[in-house]
């Protein structure tokens, strides 16, 4: 992963352990997402840089944030922008 859980609960401003497991669903769920957007494999991902853990970390904070009304199109939409330098080209 790369985004760690502590830097995950950091982001998210949470401090205690109770949540812990809905938000290591929700960091593995972000980063599938992210991974899917720049179709790119979890090693390239990984190496992609600071621009990758910001669109991971905007992914987790949404779905923490929208856990019972999350609308994925236009989080896609969003990180289709955030991530346009780093998507692989598919033909």
């Amino acid at each position: 992963m790369i985004i760690t859980l502590e830097q995950a609960k950091e982001y998210l401003r949470v401090d205690t352990n109770e949540e812990d497991t809905l938000i290591e669903t929700l960091l593995k769920s972000s980063q599938n997402l992210c991974q899917d957007v720049t179709r790119l494999d979890e090693n390239e991902f990984e190496s992609a840089g600071e621009v990758a853990k910001i669109a991971v970390l905007f992914a987790l904070g949404f779905f923490y944030e929208h856990r019972e009304d999350a609308d994925t199109h236009a989080l896609t939409l969003r990180l289709r922008s955030l991530l346009f330098g780093l998507r692989k080209e598919c033909f």
